[in-house]
């Protein structure tokens, strides 16, 4: 993998770069669909690819590991032959699911023993086997097995989980260099930076993982209850410790506006369910402000549901037939809202790359986070 970076803005840390990859060239700022289980929730992969046209989309190691299991994969020569996406795809680690299942699992040195959410079936993800499965499902970019702590999150179980995560990440590298790469392309190796809401915490892992000397790194642990202050606050100590010619990801993060904001602190890469989860329970993103699609309001609203026409659903439809596919509860309304949502959300990252590139950015994003911070 290989990092260009390409342009910053000369009153902001937001920067234009360029990843090149096996797969292609992602041009950042960019966001990531989320494909949790091998596709991203209602949409097929030829709208993906020809209406919302991401460069990148993210799949999930704990789902894809329980189903359709590694073996499967690899019978199908990975991830990108088994959905028929030929582009770049990025797998998180599994520890952010892990996180979330914190009645069934237990944390130790060694890994993490969990219950499947499916079955009720015990597994453990080592630093080790989550090398090898993300090998096998086979992504361009993968990342170190880490611990996501909760928020709030108590200062001395922050400080031992951030340095259990730097010893899973010694282990996730010594393992990754004695298993080889399958299906004929390479993997980069992102480690993630952890540290909960402790500006010391954060420091001291933001070092830790600079130090490792992989080709990019990711910032985890943020979005997951704390503030939106707290949030910018701790990526932007981070991104002021993290090396410049290097790729970084916030991960799950978050609103158009937080994705904005974190553009602002030096942040290239985003992945979040909210375009697509928000999109199925009616709820549209657009540069003008959100839109409850469900409301009354739109009931004899007949005019396009976006007139700025960014994806073939925004001008195709009206806002009272969206209304009314989801007062009847037809899945075309889902699919509807998720291609808008989708669409809204990459040709935000693309329009702030255009703006970085022309010096100008930092009043546009400006005056877009006013505009986008109303209730239509």
């Amino acid at each position: 993998m290989q990092f260009d970076l390409l342009s910053k803005d000369p009153k902001s840390k937001a920067r234009a770069g360029k990843i090149t990859t096996d797969h292609g060239v992602i041009e950042t700022p960019i966001f990531m669909p989320v494909g949790t289980v091998a596709t991203v929730k209602g949409v097929h992969q030829r709208e993906l690819k020809n209406d919302i046209n991401p460069d990148i989309i993210l799949g999930n190691t704990y789902h894809l590991y329980l189903r359709p299991q590694t073996s499967i994969l690899e019978k199908a020569g990975g991830l990108h032959k088994f959905m028929n996406w030929d582009r770049n795809i990025l797998t998180d680690s599994g520890g952010y699911q892990v996180y979330s299942l914190s009645a069934n699992r237990k944390i130790k040195e060694e890994g993490v023993k969990f219950k499947s959410h499916i079955d009720g079936s015990y597994h453990i993800f080592t630093p080790e086997n989550v090398m090898e499965i993300q090998r096998t499902i086979g992504a361009d970019i993968i990342m170190a097995f880490d611990e996501c702590t909760p928020y709030p999150c108590d200062y001395h179980y922050a400080k031992r989980s951030m340095h259990m995560t730097h010893r899973w990440l010694d282990r996730c590298m010594q393992h990754l260099e004695k298993i080889p790469v399958k299906y004929g392309y390479d993997q980069a190796f992102f480690p993630i930076v952890q540290g909960s809401t402790y500006k010391d915490l954060r420091m001291q892992s933001a070092e830790y993982i600079a130090n490792a000397g992989a080709v990019g790194n990711a910032i985890g642990g943020l979005s997951v209850g704390e503030p939106a202050e707290e949030m910018y606050a701790m990526t932007e100590v981070v991104t002021d410790i993290l090396p410049e010619d290097k790729p970084r990801y916030l991960m799950g993060v978050g609103t158009p506006i937080n994705i904005l904001e974190n553009i602002t602190l030096g942040v290239d890469m985003f992945d979040c369910v909210m375009p697509t989860r928000n999109g199925r329970n009616g709820m549209l993103f657009t540069a003008h402000g959100t839109i409850n699609i469900k409301n009354k309001k739109w009931e004899d609203d007949f005019s396009p549901i976006d007139e700025m026409g960014i994806t073939y659903v925004d001008t195709e439809y009206s806002k009272a037939y969206l209304r009314h596919l989801f007062s009847v509860n037809e899945m075309l309304g889902r699919q509807i809202a998720t291609i808008h949502n989708l669409g809204f959300y990459l040709w935000l990252v693309r329009e702030a790359r255009k703006h970085i590139l022309a010096g100008d950015f930092y009043s546009w994003k400006n005056m877009m986070v006013k505009q986008m911070d109303k209730r239509l």
